[in-house]
């Protein structure tokens, strides 16, 4: 099983230099496990430069995979990991859902790197 980061499908869906890292993990649908809070910061991210439809459709395509919810059970999980490893809500809900369910976490925030089960992908320089 895989989650992909928000950073990842961030970079998926805009076509960045790291977006075909996550292409092929994306396409294993079968395999892919999309936390709702994944869906919250990807809105957040492209909604401030795509058309809503354009949004739309990207969020359609995360939802091809299994969406996992943020129950009260997985809330207490990601404060354990938020606390243990010093990561935000997001990042710690999205990590703590991957260990949950045994599976790799893509990604290419620093935040995780190092950090057991993550595939970590650092974010090329921006040209100067």
């Amino acid at each position: 099983m895989n989650v992909v980061d928000s950073s990842g499908w961030i970079e998926f869906f805009q076509a960045g230099p790291n977006g075909p890292v996550f292409k092929p993990v994306i396409e294993q649908r079968d395999r892919l496990l999309v936390p709702t809070i994944a869906l919250f910061e990807v809105h957040k991210v492209l909604s401030r430069s795509l058309a809503a439809d354009l949004v739309d459709r990207c969020l359609d395509v995360m939802r091809l995979g299994r969406v996992l919810d943020l129950t009260d059970a997985r809330a207490i999980a990601a404060s354990r990991v938020s606390r243990q490893h010093r990561l935000a809500l997001a990042d710690a809900a999205m990590y703590s859902m991957a260990q949950e369910h045994g599976a790799t976490f893509w990604t290419q925030d620093v935040d995780y790197e190092g950090l057991s089960g993550v595939r970590y992908f650092a974010k090329p320089a921006a040209p100067g």
